[in-house]
């Protein structure tokens, strides 16, 4: 009787020869500095959702939405995803808090790359993102008082659109790096 053993190598072989690496949760949660050392570690193209939109739009983030407000964004967000998804290349993509929420953009996500939901408590949501309102537009006029209730109540809206993350994992205390070495142990890079 024969026994096939297949080696990481093969699977790579049979497989795409590309891979899409997205990154969801939301706001703060840090898939923009995890991403960055992820696509460094296993040298893949990285993609800021986000800063591809600016990118493209010559807008901030916060600008798009005072002048053309959130339904352009989301309309300007999913074609930018959808291209950046059709890419047949090795990319890291870091994607919005907001992203897999609008449209069938988690459907998508989950079937033209791997998706990683970077799991944060709002404990640590609140402590990082009370320091970087002025970036946020959605939190930009939030009394630091109201802020905790306001993203419990937002995650628990989003999370039924994260949890569908073909990975999940906790950043709560844990070293960016940590973080890295368990996405690729999970992918098998």
């Amino acid at each position: 009787m024969t026994f096939f053993f297949i080696s990481k190598l093969f699977r790579k072989f049979v497989q795409k020869k590309f891979m899409i690496i997205s990154l969801i949760g939301y706001m703060g949660s840090g898939k923009s500095h995890i991403s960055k050392i992820l696509s460094e570690k296993i040298d893949f193209k990285l993609i800021d959702l986000d800063k591809e939109i600016v990118r493209r739009n010559k807008l901030t983030i916060p600008e798009i939405f005072e002048k053309r407000g959130e339904i352009y964004f989301r309309k300007l967000e999913r074609e930018a995803l959808e291209e950046i998804l059709a890419s047949e290349e090795n990319v890291v993509l870091s994607l919005g808090g907001g992203t897999p929420v609008y449209y069938n953009n988690m459907e998508i996500i989950n079937h033209n790359s791997k998706s990683i939901f970077l799991r944060t408590s709002v404990g640590t949501l609140v402590e990082r993102l009370s320091k970087q309102k002025e970036k946020r537009p959605i939190i930009a006029n939030i009394t630091d008082e109201d802020l905790p209730e306001f993203i419990a109540k937002h995650l628990f809206e989003r999370n039924q659109f994260y949890s569908k993350a073909q990975y999940s994992l906790s950043t709560d205390s844990r070293e960016p790096e940590d973080i890295v070495k368990e996405i690729i142990e999970k992918l098998y890079l």
